[in-house]
């Protein structure tokens, strides 16, 4: 939950910038396999801008279609370029000779999941993420504009990283190093106060504009994995916050929002957030007001369940204490009709698996199916790609999660993935 520091790129995110931060992301990265490695050769050949996916046919498994709940057994879903061209039940579907196939008799094929709350600072952890099964996600905010550069990185060879929505830097009272990850921002390492003034505000907002984020990340609230903090102070007001989400707006983007307390994350829902993070003591006012603005809530049980494994007795109490709450507000949502999405807000060089995620949806009441929505359908929504991602129907995303077991009878399977396919390349 906490993000951490690392080098500061060059002031300006020009496109060659961009393209210099994802190949030097994509050096510290283990040594590719031959399908990554022939991604990467069709990638260096591609047109700018315009990642080139695999050709690759799915065959044998059971289909579940997230959005319906349909299940076509003996599926076969074909690929071109990373897209899906068909998907169905063998005797619908005419197979291309020559292509690659995998073989997914006795599995299930799932579209690619989502994480709607990561922290990607590495080529590593991009690449952690994929191999889990997270195909597409939403960055919770990095310190110098790694996830930027991950964004490129997905664009250029995908079978390295999940499609990526980024949030650049985080919008909060200290920066601390992140005053470095920009000359724009350096002037406001003099305020005393921090960044809480409208001006302050808006030059953070529109710095992380000008380099090119899908979202701005911001906090009501201060943080629950560091013990010397108190989660339920609140570090930002509905003035303040009415202040990003206007700024964001002005450049078309929503905001995304950490928070705990009731009064903070009503503040945030009223102020005009896109998605409520964390949310452990969201009340039933603002569920009511995220429900009638159709306000997502990314609640990152994962995270608050890793809390409570923590050796620092501060952080485990409060994950035990939190998870169980938590869980009750996730339920409260879904039974309010309040949208949900899936994260897991994996940071430090952890990645954990977004079948983690479901996992914990699912023992908060949630049908298996529901469970899955919320890292597929649902979160797909969230980030803008409902016609992309979370389904494998001709002219989406040629990204496909295999398991060995039924998800629907048990969403533990999902946790390890038996294969994942990223634009029509398997890994």
């Amino acid at each position: 939950m906490c993000v951490e520091a690392a080098p500061p790129p060059p002031s300006r995110m020009t496109r060659r910038g961009v393209l210099a931060a994802a190949a030097a992301l994509a050096g510290t990265a283990t040594v590719a396999t031959p399908a990554v490695a022939a991604a990467q050769d069709r990638g260096d050949k591609a047109k700018a801008g315009a990642a080139r996916g695999g050709d690759l046919v799915v065959e044998g498994g059971a289909l579940l279609d997230p959005k319906t709940g349909d299940v076509t057994d003996d599926a076969v879903v074909v690929i071109a370029n990373g897209v899906v061209r068909a998907a169905g039940a063998r005797r619908d579907v005419s197979v291309p000779q020559g292509v690659q196939a995998v073989d997914a008799h006795g599995k299930w094929i799932l579209p690619g999941l989502i994480d709607a709350h990561i922290h990607l600072n590495t080529a590593a952890e991009a690449r952690d993420a994929v191999r889990q099964g997270a195909t597409s996600a939403r960055s919770g905010s990095t310190n110098f504009y790694q996830d930027i550069a991950v964004r490129e990185l997905a664009r250029q060879v995908p079978a390295l990283a999940p499609r990526l929505r980024a949030a650049g830097v985080f919008v909060t009272p200290d920066l601390g190093d992140t005053v470095l990850a920009d000359p724009d921002l350096t002037e406001l390492a003099r305020l005393k106060d921090g960044v809480r003034s409208a001006e302050a505000l808006w030059r953070v907002v529109e710095v992380n504009l000008a380099r090119g984020v899908d979202c701005v990340k911001t906090r009501v609230n201060e943080r629950a994995g560091l013990p010397e903090q108190d989660p339920l102070a609140q570090v930002y007001s509905y003035e303040q916050l009415r202040e990003i989400v206007t700024a964001a707006r002005r450049g078309g983007k929503g905001v995304l929002c950490h928070s705990y307390a009731e009064q903070g994350c009503h503040d945030a829902v009223t102020a005009g957030i896109r998605s409520l993070e964390h949310g452990v003591y969201v009340g039933e006012r603002t569920l009511a007001e995220m429900c009638r603005r159709g306000t997502y809530f990314t609640p990152t049980l994962s995270a608050i369940a890793g809390l409570a494994e923590s050796s620092n007795p501060v952080l485990a109490e409060r994950g035990r204490t939190y998870l169980p709450v938590l869980k009750q507000a996730v339920l409260a949502a879904h039974e309010r009709g309040v949208p949900l999405a899936a994260g897991t807000d994996s940071s430090g060089g952890t990645v954990k698996p977004i079948g983690r995620e479901i996992e914990l949806m699912r023992s908060a009441g949630l049908s298996a199916l529901d469970a899955i929505r919320t890292a597929t359908t649902g979160a797909a929504r969230l980030l803008g790609l409902e016609r992309t991602a979370g389904r494998l129907v001709r002219g989406f995303a040629g990204d496909v999660v295999i398991v060995d077991g039924d998800p629907l009878a048990d969403v533990t399977v999902l946790k390890r993935p038996a294969q994942v396919v990223r634009a029509g390349i398997a890994l």
